[in-house]
């Protein structure tokens, strides 16, 4: 596995643990008040964020264990504008959503670096990375887990600017 000591641990996995270590106190920093504030109409209040980013979590934690066992990248998808409504993260304690965000995602980083270069770098020619990654893969070009996971980073990072622009 990726904490052998002969496979290399991969960049994304280190950039998933600094993201949570360095937002985590500047999100615990937010009022509930401060969390629950929409920027405008129809934008994610930081709760709402936070609460994508935790399903966000729970999704891609299923489909980046189920790859390790399976040869393609074909998972379900989920409608998250639903899922974040359904879950009324805007009413959620800000502080148990910001300590839940950050334990599934340390969990995360734990399964990027234990899964093997070889089965995160194996081409799949089947997935529907078209359709669930932030930066789709065309369905017709081979997709990788290793891509799918610096992705889900990626992505993370994207949600974490949106709270905190700066």
């Amino acid at each position: 596995m990726g904490q052998s000591g002969h496979e290399s641990t991969p960049s994304y996995a280190g950039e998933l643990r600094r993201a949570v270590d360095e937002a985590t106190p500047r999100l615990m920093e937010l009022s509930d008040a401060q969390a629950k504030r929409r920027p405008r109409p129809g934008k994610w209040s930081p709760a709402e964020i936070i609460g994508h980013l935790i399903d966000s979590a729970s999704n891609n934690h299923q489909r980046f264990v189920r790859a390790q066992f399976q040869d393609d990248l074909v998972f379900p998808g989920y409608d998250q504008d639903a899922w974040v409504l359904f879950q009324a993260y805007g009413d959620a304690h800000w502080l148990e959503l910001v300590t839940l965000w950050k334990t599934f995602n340390i969990q995360i980083a734990r399964i990027m670096e234990n899964s093997p270069e070889s089965v995160r770098n194996a081409l799949r020619a089947k997935h529907n990375l078209d359709k669930l990654a932030w930066q789709p893969v065309p369905a017709d070009q081979p997709a990788t887990l290793d891509y799918f996971m610096n992705d889900y980073v990626e992505h993370l990072k994207h949600h974490l600017r949106q709270i905190f622009p700066d």
